[in-house]
């Protein structure tokens, strides 16, 4: 399971359909509708949000936005967020899907991240890239600022202790100049 700190339109498209796909069985996880992935480690940051539901839903809530603003139909019935001010992005003519200016009226409080699990889940994302997509890789290589999913905001820290620090990706990352993060969000 990938929950991507990451903005979600960094991520190709079978990275968004599995964030989705993951985020949908997380939800179900913390409703404690499945007896599987039940201490998955990607699942802490969630738990010890003062409102899990909210956040995973909060969550979702971004993923579906930015499938939205691709053309993907992401089924809308799938979390439950303050109905009254969230439609989907409108459409806009030609090469341009539109734009995400709703935001939920009622957003879960901000989970915070660590910069160097940023940076990190940065890595580890163009280390798939390069395998699977390498077009969408080229666009997200030597991105000056990071933007994180508006759920998370970012404070100074070490990789998360939830985090499954893989070697090869570990070897990337010192050998990486310095990025910015960007707790602010802004959808292209």
């Amino acid at each position: 399971m990938r929950l991507w700190t990451l903005h979600p339109q960094y991520l190709d498209t079978k990275g968004l359909t599995a964030a989705w796909r993951e985020g949908l069985l997380a939800k179900k996880v913390l409703e404690g509708k499945t007896e599987g992935y039940t201490r998955h480690p990607q699942l802490e940051r969630f738990r010890e949000s003062p409102n899990p539901i909210d956040a995973i839903n909060t969550y979702l809530f971004y993923l579906w936005t930015e499938a939205c603003t691709r053309g993907y139909a992401f089924d809308r019935n799938k979390f439950t967020i303050n109905e009254t001010r969230i439609t989907a992005p409108r459409e806009a003519p030609d090469e341009e899907r539109g734009d995400a200016s709703e935001e939920p009226s009622h957003q879960a409080p901000k989970i915070e991240v660590t910069s160097s699990q940023v940076l990190y889940e940065y890595e580890l994302l163009k280390y798939k890239l390069a395998i699977r997509d390498p077009v969408k890789l080229r666009q997200i290589e030597g991105l000056e600022v990071l933007m994180v999913n508006p759920l998370f905001c970012v404070k100074d820290g070490n990789i998360e202790r939830w985090e499954k620090v893989r070697p090869e990706i570990m070897a990337r990352l010192t050998e990486q100049a310095e990025v910015k993060i960007q707790s602010n969000h802004y959808f292209l």
